[in-house]
């Protein structure tokens, strides 16, 4: 029989699934295989958030298949040799997967795609990720954007939503012998370090089309205004399920096609940041270690200090709402996005530690950890990335924690401890040296007055170097 090979990544799902599709329509059967080889991502191999939730989305995966007649084929090894293993067992002419866009991701699928191609194997490869690949996109001058808001009218203007692919009701398949069990990949952490994990997330493409249904139902409705209120439950948080394909961006829009409200528009508007983070990463691949905005190669950053690294990673900073942050963040693997610009203001600006520093932290604990949206968002913070928030606009943590959590409802939620502080202390309680004696939490570790002063002057006198 005629056998195409689908070759899984990040797109972990059934529906929509674009590779999937056009096997099944071109074969009369498809082994479907997937290639644990971290080490092809160097030096952005999967943290260890990242690969409990891999755990989780390639056994819902296994399983969606089985009731498909189909299995899983699950290898570790070089994708290369065991692409070919694959093949030499299949005796298939042709392999599809969906496209990834991480630079060593990107070179090594070119080396695969020109390998394939000596040997005769046909090659198709889809786009289940974005709603437009990374070079869609154009300038009037035909370059990339480096500003969102001429990016996203650009993609505005061409995107035509349309009804995803349907899942396969069942898949013809075959058995590959040499392939071993997801628990072989050993992907799950020796301590229990996991256990809230569970409580907070159902990994896998049920659990994606179930966590947009509850937003459609019950978020969306505030999500322009809400969204910044971390205490309230606005955002969709399906950041997990888009970062491993569970569901894709295009599954969304359609489902947001008919809804014609501001808070829909709004919603849209964010999965468009993430196209724009992807094509900024796609044209700019440097930029996972170094500053797109060049002039701040000249920026003095403080000398790394572990003492004040593992301050902010073990949230005790002293400052309420950075450390709720850093908590939900250790606790769930995952961050309301107005915290996310909170700890890394404050991180990259008070305590002027490199971006990177903060950038490598996430990538390890966050669930959601993309390479794309890490990169820009730690660069926009830090103000050297593209359409960055300016340097010299550093959050102040109280101010903030006032105006998007007044009465500390997310705060007392994941620092408990200051549950007793009254509602005008909650996000400044040094300010009564009993209220903060007798809750047992610490003094800030640093004068946010003084080290904003402190970034500031750091700031101009790279403008002036830079001139």
């Amino acid at each position: 029989m005629d056998t195409g090979i689908v070759w899984f990544r990040r797109d972990l799902r059934l529906q929509d699934n674009p590779a999937l599709d056009a096997a099944l329509r071109s074969h009369e059967r498809v082994a479907c295989v997937y290639i644990h080889a971290p080490d092809e991502e160097t030096p952005w191999q999967p943290g260890a958030a990242s690969v409990w939730w891999l755990h989780h989305s390639l056994t819902a995966l296994a399983d969606a298949l089985q009731t498909r007649g189909a299995r899983l084929h699950v290898f570790a090894g070089k994708s290369s040799t065991m692409l070919h293993r694959a093949i030499v067992a299949t005796k298939a002419r042709a392999i599809y997967w969906n496209r990834l866009y991480e630079p060593a991701i990107v070179e090594r699928d070119k080396r695969i795609e020109r390998d394939l191609a000596k040997r005769g194997i046909d090659v198709t490869i889809g786009n289940a990720a974005l709603l437009f690949e990374p070079w869609v996109p154009k300038t009037k001058a035909g370059g990339p954007f480096k500003v969102f808001t001429p990016f996203w009218r650009n993609v505005r203007e061409q995107l035509r939503p349309q009804p995803p692919l349907p899942a396969p009701r069942k898949i013809p398949s075959m058995r590959i012998k040499g392939s071993i069990r997801i628990d072989d990949l050993k992907l799950l952490p020796n301590i229990g370090w996991d256990a809230a994990f569970h409580k907070h997330w159902t990994p896998g493409e049920r659990g994606a089309q179930r966590r947009l249904a509850s937003f459609l139902a019950r978020g969306l409705k505030d999500y322009r205004k809400g969204r910044d209120h971390p205490a309230e439950r606005s955002t969709s948080s399906l950041s997990p399920h888009l970062h491993f394909g569970e569901i894709g961006p295009r599954q969304i829009a359609w489902r947001l096609h008919t809804n014609h409200s501001v808070n829909a528009a709004s919603f849209l508007r964010e999965l468009g940041w993430r196209d724009f983070s992807h094509h900024l990463l796609f044209h700019f691949p440097e930029t996972t270690n170094r500053n797109l905005n060049r002039k701040f190669d000249k920026f003095v950053w403080s000398r790394r200090n572990e003492k004040i690294l593992r301050r902010w990673q073990r949230s005790k900073t002293g400052i309420p709402i950075v450390d709720a942050g850093m908590r939900q963040l250790w606790t769930t693997g995952w961050m309301h996005n107005r915290v996310r610009m909170l700890v890394a203001s404050f991180l990259t600006k008070n305590l002027r530690q490199h971006w990177l520093e903060g950038a490598r932290w996430f990538w390890d604990t966050l669930v959601d950890a993309d390479l794309a949206n890490n990169t820009q968002g730690w660069q926009w913070t830090a103000g050297t990335g593209a359409d960055a928030a300016p340097y010299f606009r550093i959050f102040n943590p109280v101010t903030q924690g006032k105006r998007f959590d007044p009465d500390g409802v997310y705060v007392k939620r994941w620092v408990p401890e200051l549950k007793r502080v009254p509602k005008k202390l909650i996000h400044s309680p040094w300010l009564d040296p009993e209220v903060l004696k007798r809750s047992n939490y610490p003094a800030p570790m640093i004068d946010l007055a003084e080290s904003r002063a402190s970034a500031l002057d750091a700031f101009q006198k790279m403008r002036i170097e830079s001139r």
